[in-house]
């Protein structure tokens, strides 16, 4: 299940004013659905997220450092997910779509042009999210398999092999879709939840005295009598928020209505109790640290709660895996990355998408993590840093939306960020502690990223602009062809394809430089990608009579949205384009690139985004255009 699908939120609100009964089950259907979508990460944070954080307290925690840690963990719910997330940046939807790139084109808006800020924000946040959607599948599969070792005879030494075996299969069936299989993703988190709290209400007794943890005055005496341990246990504490990005970035999915019911009414109870139970058992028993939530099931039950555990982890990595193409499609819609192959894995849901390349990228660094790491608790450590990274760039980009889009003002706009802020900032530095624990992988591998997106905007922004300096404007060449004798007119129609629909495309200029062939009727068209998720119908397409044997076609299309050429072009009959895909020659023309030492960009970065360029889908095959339809044309631009 995709976070980047149709506007099921909205049909949904329709629904409730049309037959109230039919809108109250379709909104709890998707309740239960983002159930198993949105909160498959955040929702198996207790298999690790309170062990990690007393074990880093030390050997012998007291109670009072128990209940304190615990109280953290709690109070991190409640402030960042259900303040933040829940109260304030579900409010932030883009035309009904959530998400680093959504809150950044909305920011773009607010300030009303375009700002290499928002931008070098929004490329930070997307890089960030590739480093979790890496992380998660490693670390949530390895922590509920490692539960074997309580629950049977099996040796330490098959943990791994099994955990590998798994992501593999989870990785390959990708290319099949997810709609059958996230049909039970929802009943399987209900149940999850459902057993969550009722672990935690089992314990609870043991030490009753745990229910202290929900006032915040344990957490802040923890955090104000322990000096850098406190720092050091607050990087685990933010393990238990790891996975609230999902909240905001799949509104467009479920609405904001069912996200928060979800959250209210079934994840943060089944995550409170079951912290408070883990909590009271430490205190009754503190030798069960080091398996600590699977010691709150009875023996009897522990072998079911790891087959349950790891079901529950295979449905967060799906989750963090197929936002993670939803993602790459809208960075490659906003002109970030290159186009990548995308195949829909569904007739009916167009955000159900597969992206090869991506899978399996992704699928290389999980595996690397879990042969490295070995450990959840190894893992652990690397956790975190990439997540909080995200979040800040969350809370950056909201300023200018609350103070221009909700018009509040930035004084208020200020106001409300700056607490976030200040929170965010505290969870970074507590993670910064484990950066030579293994915290460098994923500040490594977002670099790494931020580099390939900055040399992608960059390169393009170079190629564009040497392209239109070197440009002739289209009114002027076609002046000087219907005044030409020596240009030959041929039947058919002619599509040129070009960014700029002001200046005559290079396809067409070499057409006449070196065929001097003209079709009977040309198409300048372009396409352009809108700062909002989804273009309605009416408006995707723009049509201009130029002359009489040349008209311009602006397509538009939201960032969510996958172009179809042939498609849009068939609905521009109705305003007069006459256009037959089987007598219509579509010119495209393919750059080829030369090395500049004197050029815009270090050598380096020239022969980077060359290689980038390669790895891009093909025009035709992007844009769905007929391939026996399509002539191409060469043209090198020196970089």
């Amino acid at each position: 299940m995709s976070s980047s699908t149709s506007e099921n939120g909205a049909a949904g609100a329709t629904a409730v004013h049309a037959h109230p009964v039919r809108g109250r089950r379709e909104n709890w259907l998707l309740t239960l659905g983002s159930l198993g979508v949105v909160y498959g990460d955040i929702g198996t944070s207790p298999l690790y997220a309170l062990r990690e954080s007393i074990l880093h307290a030390g050997d012998a925690p007291t109670e009072m450092e128990v209940i304190g840690i615990v109280s953290l963990l709690i109070w991190a719910l409640v402030l960042v997910v259900t303040l933040k997330y829940v109260a304030v940046l579900l409010r932030a939807d883009n035309h009904g779509e959530g998400g680093t790139l959504s809150l950044m084109a909305m920011a773009q808006r607010a300030i009303g042009k375009p700002n290499g800020i928002i931008l070098g924000l929004g490329i930070v946040g997307a890089s960030l999210f590739y480093g979790d959607a890496i992380l998660t599948p490693a670390i949530s599969v390895l922590s509920a398999v490692e539960g074997l070792k309580y629950t049977s005879n099996i040796d330490q030494g098959y943990v791994v092999p099994i955990v590998l075996a798994i992501l593999v299969v989870l990785y390959s069936v990708q290319s099949w879709g997810t709609a059958k299989v996230a049909t039970f993703f929802g009943p399987i988190m209900l149940l999850w939840f459902s057993v969550l709290a009722i672990l935690g209400l089992l314990h609870i007794n043991d030490a009753p005295q745990i229910l202290n943890a929900l006032n915040p005055y344990y957490a802040l005496y923890f955090m104000t009598n322990h000096g850098l341990l406190g720092f050091t246990v607050l990087g685990s504490v933010f393990l238990a928020v790891t996975g609230a990005e999902a909240l905001y970035a799949d509104m467009g999915h479920f609405g904001r209505t069912a996200i928060r019911r979800a959250w209210l009414f079934f994840v943060l109870p089944g995550l409170t109790l079951n912290y408070l139970g883990q909590g009271a058992l430490v205190l009754s028993n503190p030798e069960v640290t080091g398996n600590l939530f699977f010691s709150t099931a009875p023996e009897w039950g522990r072998l079911p709660l790891v087959l349950l555990a790891t079901a529950a982890t295979v449905i967060a990595a799906q989750a963090v895996i197929t936002g993670a193409y939803s993602l790459t499609h809208q960075a490659t819609q906003l002109g970030i990355l290159p186009r990548l192959a995308v195949y829909h894995t569904s007739e009916r849901e167009r955000g159900q998408i597969y992206m090869p390349k991506v899978n399996w990228l992704m699928l290389a660094g999980a595996l690397f993590l879990v042969i490295i790491f070995e450990t959840s608790s190894n893992l652990a450590a690397a956790y975190g840093i990439a997540v909080v990274g995200t979040m800040i760039v969350s809370t950056m980009l909201l300023v200018p939306v609350i103070a221009r889009l909700w018009r509040w003002g930035w004084v208020a706009a200020i106001a409300v960020a700056l607490p976030f802020f200040a929170l965010d900032s505290a969870f970074l530095a507590a993670n910064l502690l484990k950066l030579a624990d293994g915290g460098w992988i994923p500040l490594v591998l977002g670099a790494v990223l931020i580099v390939l997106m900055w040399t992608w905007v960059r390169g393009t922004g170079i190629v564009a602009a040497k392209v239109h300096k070197e440009s002739v404007a289209l009114d002027t060449v076609i002046s000087s062809v219907s005044k030409s004798k020596s240009t030959v007119r041929v039947p058919g129609t002619a599509i040129f394809m070009t960014s700029d629909p002001a200046v005559a495309p290079a396809a067409m200029m070499h057409n006449l430089k070196h065929n001097k062939v003209l079709h009977e009727k040309n198409i300048i068209l372009s396409v352009r990608t809108e700062q909002r998720p989804y273009v309605d119908r009416e408006s995707r397409s723009t049509y201009e009579r130029i002359s009489d044997d040349f008209s311009r076609v602006v397509l538009c299309y939201g960032y969510m949205e996958t172009p179809h050429i042939p498609r849009a072009l068939d609905r521009c009959k109705a305003d007069g384009l006459s256009f037959e895909i089987m007598s219509t020659s579509f010119f495209i023309g393919r750059r080829s690139f030369k090395i500049s030492p004197q050029g815009g960009m270090p050598v380096w970065q020239d022969r980077l985004f060359i290689y980038l360029t390669r790895q891009a889908d093909d025009v035709i095959t992007y844009f769905r255009i007929p391939a026996g339809r399509v002539i191409e044309l060469g043209t090198q631009i020196v970089l």
